[in-house]
Order: C-alpha cells, then structure tokens, then sequence
C-alpha cells in the first residue's frame, strides 16, 4: 500500500520578507519621487508669476495707452492693502482681467494679502514718457530696465529668486542690466 502525501493548499499570501521587501522598495521610490514633485510644484509657480508679470506689463501698455504714454507715478510697495497711496494694483486693477494677476503664487507670506501685490514697482521710472524711458541716467534700453518684480525672494529654489519684468514686456529671472551701458 502506497501512501499518498498531500500538501497543503498555498494561502497565496506574502511572506514577511516579501512583505518587508515591498516597504523597503515603496519608501525608496518615494524618497525620490517627493523632492522631483517639489521642484515641479516650486517651477510651475514660478512659470505662473513670470505668467503674471507678463500680463501686469500689458496691462501697463493698456495704461500706458490711456496715459499719453507716461508711466503711472506709484510708490514701489505700500505697507497696508488699506492705505491710499498710488500702488501698482490701484493703477492697473481696470486694465487687468483678475486681481489674482496681482499675486505670485511662490508668495507664502501672503504679501499680497497684507499689501494687495506681490511685486514691486520701479519709482525711478514714475512719470517717465515711453519713449524717452531711462534708468538712473545711465540705462535707456527697455531690455534692461526693470518696471516690476517680485517684493521677495519667492523662488528659493533657484540661483535667482526674484522674477523681474522689463520695460519691452519681457520677463526674466535674472538681473539684465548693467551700469554704465546704454
């Protein structure tokens, strides 16, 4: 007589190694997946306020166009969004599509709330015709002078921190001008 061993039916689960394996591995990839993640998230923000820096410096070209061509003569930054001081916001808010334009979304000190903008204006350009723009006396190429930027170091992320845009409408993260050049 022959006998027949069985054996007993698989339960299909994991083992604990196998299990310990698979949390090992997850938590690896998570440990390079969320810093990835965070640089995307800190990039998409700072495309977004170079986004809306862009659209602040054609609602200037629509003042401008109102104006006779002659920059608004505001102060570079105010302390209180209630204060009655000429700012960026008041001066351009009918020339804008959303008062979100206003506001870098890097700003986590929420500035803008307290202030009503995220960027700063360029006083030495207040009053200035278009044509006949200059900066410090030194500086006449639109190219290199600053109009608007960010009121902080929003964009810790990279070497340069603060978006800037200039008087031909471009916008850029890094300072273009230099002293002495025309």
């Amino acid at each position: 007589m022959k006998h027949r061993t069985q054996s007993l039916p698989s339960s299909g689960g994991f083992t604990l190694m196998e299990l310990l394996m698979v949390i090992t591995i997850t938590a690896a990839l998570a440990t390079l997946a969320i810093p990835a993640s965070n640089r995307l998230i800190h990039r998409a923000r700072a495309a977004s306020c170079m986004n809306h820096l862009h659209n602040l410096g054609a609602s200037l070209n629509l003042y401008l166009t109102e104006n006779n061509n002659t920059m608004p003569t505001l102060v570079t930054a105010r302390a209180s969004v209630n204060s009655d001081e000429p700012s960026i916001d008041k001066a351009l808010d009918n020339f804008t599509d959303s008062k979100s334009v206003f506001q870098c979304p890097a700003d986590n000190q929420k500035l803008w709330e307290a202030t009503g903008t995220s960027y700063l204006w360029n006083n030495l350009l207040n009053g200035q015709n278009v044509a006949g723009l200059n900066f410090m006396g030194l500086i006449t190429s639109g190219s290199r002078i600053p109009v608007m930027s960010d009121k902080e170091n929003f964009h810790t992320y990279q070497d340069v921190q603060v978006n800037i845009l200039y008087a031909d409408g471009h916008v850029a993260k890094e300072i273009q001008f230099t002293v002495g050049g025309k």
